[in-house]
């Protein structure tokens, strides 16, 4: 068996893949190691046997797909979280990570952990894979004797990984009870800034309170903050229906509909007037309620106030579902391609809004190579250049810090004229994966071996 793997590399890849993903699925409590275990059962392959080997090119494959969709995906709350907070969080985070290293480093000296070793357990503990990366790129820039370097790297980081899913959990459990905080209100505060799944419903709400008449709901919006957005609303004087738009005015006993949290429909029902028992949603003779996906390329990249649905088709989109989260439909939202996006319109403009968006889930679900190929190619070409630091030296951001910088900026992005940068959502979920466990399978083979080693003289126990 053992000459038999030797022989197929790609075998051995996958079969540690495919064992490692299904180890990563068996709970306790809970809690698991999720992708993490491909990690630890290519550790003991590579245990079985020292002449176990993959090619170096799946490694680096793996490492670039991996943080080029970490970069991709995170780029947009990333520079959005800059501009809000500033200094502030980049204050917070690099106080953290300094007295993380001290940390580190106090155990390299006091209880003699040699320098990849300490940088694996400064991995492991924060259950930081993408950092584990740049080490073993920084490792394959400038040392001599790498692969012991790695693999005392991937030992620290794989006996300290445990307790650092584990210190995590007892930590957040111990803030919870210090700080008494509060998820719901956390969760309140976050929605306004950031895409939560929001566990949206309507509701059809009939004007009564006098003190909005004749207020429009720009007014009523900027007055009252309310995270909510109108769809149709039937006017009582004039019989008709209607969508909503900004300077649409309420008048008594009209009817309108409110998408939004149970939360914010309720104030919104409490200055608004009475809940009616007939819902808009159910007459469907002029207006209908359609769910279409996002393929058109023409549309990806841009917000929904830019494409003047209103105007145009008589149309407003309520909600979108973006992967596993469903949201408010803000006039200052952008579309992603795969967006699942909830709208009502006239009849009769249906097949035009269909063909506007496209409305293809394999269309949708397909990777534009030319923009994949071309964001991945910048980031190793970034990652090759060469910076001379005071002192004589060079860095280089390498495999890792190229393609994932070029791939936060370019997330940020989403397009650059044609050049739609962002991946569908199941795409990039799949690539990450997919990414990660070519990089975690090819480290736990190559690292097995020096497991045993360190196993069998108790070099684990201190670093556990």
């Amino acid at each position: 068996m053992n000459s038999f793997l030797k022989e197929n590399p790609l075998l051995l890849l996958f079969f540690v893949s495919a064992i490692g993903y299904l180890v990563g699925r068996i709970k306790i409590k809970g809690t698991g190691l999720g992708i993490s275990a491909v990690l630890f059962v290519g550790l003991m392959f590579g245990a079985m046997d020292p002449q176990f080997e993959v090619p170096e090119i799946i490694f680096q494959l793996g490492l670039v797909f991996f943080v080029y969709t970490i970069g991709l995906t995170s780029g947009p709350a990333f520079f959005q979280s800059f501009q809000k907070n500033g200094w502030r969080d980049i204050g917070f985070v690099l106080t953290m990570l300094t007295l993380s290293a001290i940390v580190a480093w106090v155990l390299h000296y006091f209880m003699g952990f040699n320098g990849p070793t300490t940088v694996g357990i400064y991995c492991g503990s924060s259950t930081n894979s993408p950092s584990l990366a740049s080490a073993i790129e920084l490792i394959n820039q400038g040392f001599n004797n790498k692969e012991n370097h790695i693999q005392d790297l991937v030992i620290g980081y794989t006996f300290s990984y445990p307790m650092g899913v584990l210190g995590v959990m007892l930590a957040i459990k111990l803030m919870e009870k210090i700080f008494r905080i509060d998820y719901e209100a956390e969760k309140a505060v976050l929605r306004k800034d950031y895409p939560l799944d929001e566990n949206l419903t309507s509701r059809t709400l009939r004007v009564t309170n006098q003190n909005v008449f004749g207020k429009t709901l720009r007014t009523l919006l900027k007055d009252y903050q309310w995270n909510v957005v109108f769809g149709r609303m039937e006017s009582y004087k004039h019989g008709r229906m209607m969508i909503t738009h900004w300077e649409s005015e309420l008048h008594e006993n009209d009817k309108i509909t409110v998408v939004g949290t149970t939360e914010e429909l309720d104030h919104v029902q409490e200055i608004l007037g009475v809940l009616d028992p007939e819902s808009l949603s159910f007459n469907r003779k002029e207006f209908d309620i359609v769910r279409i996906f996002v393929s058109n390329p023409d549309v990806v990249g841009k917000t929904i106030s830019s494409l003047n649905l209103t105007e145009k088709y008589s149309a407003l989109i309520t909600r979108i579902r973006r992967g596993d989260i469903e949201m408010l439909a803000k006039s200052d939202t952008i579309l992603e391609i795969g967006d699942r996006i909830r709208f009502v319109a006239k009849r009769e403009d249906l097949p035009a809004i269909q063909k506007l968006f496209g409305d293809s889930y394999h269309a949708a679900s397909k990777i534009d190579i030319f923009s994949f190929g071309l964001g991945i190619g910048l980031g190793l070409l970034l990652g090759m250049m060469e910076l001379t630091l005071p002192g004589g030296l060079v860095f280089k951001a390498g495999y890792a810090g190229g393609p994932l910088l070029v791939g936060l900026i370019l997330g940020a992005l989403k397009r650059t004229g044609p050049i739609i940068w962002s991946l569908p959502y199941g795409t990039n979920v799949t690539l990450n994966q997919l990414g990660l466990i070519l990089l975690l399978a090819v480290l736990g083979i190559r690292s097995g071996n020096t497991m045993m080693d360190s196993l069998s003289q108790g070099e684990w126990l201190p670093i556990f």
